[in-house]
């Protein structure tokens, strides 16, 4: 018959031995545990492997990657009175995970932050600008999770979704100022074709006998084509040809 005592110790052994067991954690090297005992914090837990006293002490596990929240869609009203529909991505990450699981981890202001911001500057700059309006952004929420040990590393502004009225209008002035544009340009292109124009009409001009021959070779582009009806004037140049000649002098063949 066995003694009493090992009868005893060895399902006692064995219930601790369990009891062990089960206060082994394994916590990732991308992770953090924070310990409580009897609900008081008591330090951090690193990456390994861990031992928290079943019934004693509690943990919570933290993961330290980045995270990313889709901050739901919401309208905002411009500085110009313009109503508009955005949406954002924060992009996040725990820094130190004792104060995010003590103190308050809400990003519900996020969405009152983008309303305020986009309300302070107007809607052509909220269109051209997104970088800086998220960067506004990411500083004021910053600001709240600092003292949360929550760094917010990126805001971006997803979608900026307007009225279908606003659209037509946007649409309209961009097609106002593309004719804008091609009316300057078409300008600018005449006023350098009438110098370039005055500068060959000049040359011609100043060289005997240049008009004369740019007048013919209008004259043989003209008769390429047979369904043209030419009307030649003289040109001065070749009445100017003949001032002054009289005719053939005895010395010379008629």
């Amino acid at each position: 018959m066995r003694d009493p005592l090992v009868a005893i110790a060895c399902p006692l052994a064995f219930f601790a031995v369990m009891f062990v067991l089960s206060g082994l954690k394994v916590v990732y090297e991308y992770e953090r545990g924070v310990r409580f005992t009897f609900g008081q914090y008591t330090g951090l837990m690193g990456p390994g492997l861990r031992l928290v006293i079943p019934a004693v002490q509690s943990w919570r596990r933290v993961d330290l990657r980045v995270r990313v929240i889709d901050v739901p869609g919401q309208e905002c009203v411009t500085k110009d009175n313009i109503s508009i529909h955005v949406n954002a991505v924060l992009y996040f990450r725990i820094v130190e995970a004792d104060k995010a699981i003590m103190e308050v981890e809400d990003f519900e202001f996020a969405l009152t932050t983008m309303r305020n911001t986009v309300g302070e500057v107007e809607l052509d700059h909220v269109l051209a600008e997104r970088e800086q309006i998220s960067d506004r952004i990411r500083q004021i929420v910053g600001d709240y999770t600092d003292p949360w040990g929550i760094k917010v590393q990126n805001v971006e502004l997803k979608d900026v979704t307007l009225p279908d009225d606003m659209k037509r209008v946007i649409a309209k002035q961009a097609e106002a100022e593309r004719e804008r544009r091609a009316v300057i340009i078409r300008a600018e292109g005449e006023v350098v074709a009438s110098e370039n124009w005055a500068q060959a009409a000049q040359r011609l001009s100043s060289v005997e006998g240049g008009l004369h021959l740019r007048t013919l070779q209008s004259v043989n582009d003209l008769s390429s084509d047979k369904s043209n009806t030419v009307v030649f004037c003289l040109p001065l140049e070749v009445l100017r040809a003949y001032e002054g000649w009289t005719g053939p002098t005895q010395d010379q063949p008629d």
